[in-house]
């Protein structure tokens, strides 16, 4: 189920307040596109600027227009447990397909506190959970051995890696075991990440290019990595552009070119720098996004 190109759906705000009839509109698209899932109010989504109102209406709303069409991996990540488990039940009753559940950031739990997090997050209801590593953002590196325990667990399917070591995929796979989904969270080396045991990619980057960005995963999927390379070349430019600054800043100016949705952002983000403009509009052009 969880496989392939799965953009890491931003939350469109119009006024500052969330643009719902915008959302609609960027699913539809994304399915039309061949986008193989949704994950919305991850970061990408704003969710650390959401409200826990806010948030659980974005979930509810991704999979009311969805409607089983293809799967919701709802956003359920806080550095608080009991947050966490309050999101998991919720996406669990609107309908969510799966979770995603970053591993607490700031507070830097040790090994032993992400297994009693994520055993919390497991138990709570009867959602599979994909595990979301990023260090870089969160502060702690949930180890290989710790997943493996951590996979021991029936509903915990697999993992987001966001760590940008493709040895990892390796490793993990040795202690998770083959069937494990391991789902590349870095756009630029997921080709890569796929060539090692990835089975996808929560896609920053398919917000903009979800044709590209499927075919892309799809001809991995295949075992084409050569025209899997081809198209990632046309990608890494706007890969890079993207993140020059905050990821979901560059990617929802690039929605804007597209007229697609705003570009507006919540405090303490803000608009993209001129430079920066230029280097994203540069980088959709390479790829035939824009004339």
């Amino acid at each position: 189920m969880i496989k392939g190109s799965l953009p890491a759906l931003v939350t469109p705000l119009k006024n500052g307040e969330v643009d719902f009839d915008t959302l609609g509109k960027l699913i539809e698209w994304h399915i039309e596109q061949g986008s193989d899932g949704l994950v919305p109010v991850g970061t990408t989504g704003e969710s650390p600027t959401l409200t826990h109102t806010e948030h659980k209406a974005v979930v509810e709303e991704v999979v009311r227009v969805v409607r089983g069409r293809i799967p919701v991996i709802a956003g359920a990540g806080s550095n608080n447990t009991a947050e966490t488990v309050e999101f998991m039940q919720h996406a669990h009753k609107v309908g969510a397909d799966a979770a995603l559940v970053v591993t607490p950031y700031y507070n830097k739990p040790t090994q032993a506190g992400l297994i009693a997090h994520f055993t919390a997050a497991h138990d709570s209801c009867d959602l599979p959970i994909v595990i979301y590593n990023i260090p870089g953002r969160s502060a702690v590196d949930m180890s290989p051995a710790t997943m493996g325990e951590l996979a021991k667990l029936p509903r915990i399917v697999g993992v987001k890696d966001a760590t940008g070591d493709l040895a990892r995929v390796c490793a993990q796979r040795i202690t998770c075991g083959p069937d494990f989904i391991q789902i590349s969270g870095e756009d630029a080396t997921a080709h890569g990440f796929n060539a090692q045991g990835g089975v996808g990619c929560i896609s920053v980057t398919a917000n903009v290019a979800p044709k590209l960005s499927a075919q892309l995963q799809a001809a991995c999927l295949k075992g084409d990595y050569a025209e899997a390379l081809k198209i990632q070349d046309r990608l890494m430019p706007l890969h890079h552009a993207i993140f020059t600054e905050p990821g979901l800043v560059g990617v929802k100016y690039a929605l804007s070119l597209l007229g697609r949705c705003s570009a507006d952002v919540r405090s303490p983000l803000v608009p993209l720098t001129d430079g920066t403009k230029a280097l994203v509009k540069a980088a959709m052009q390479h790829a035939g996004l824009l004339d």
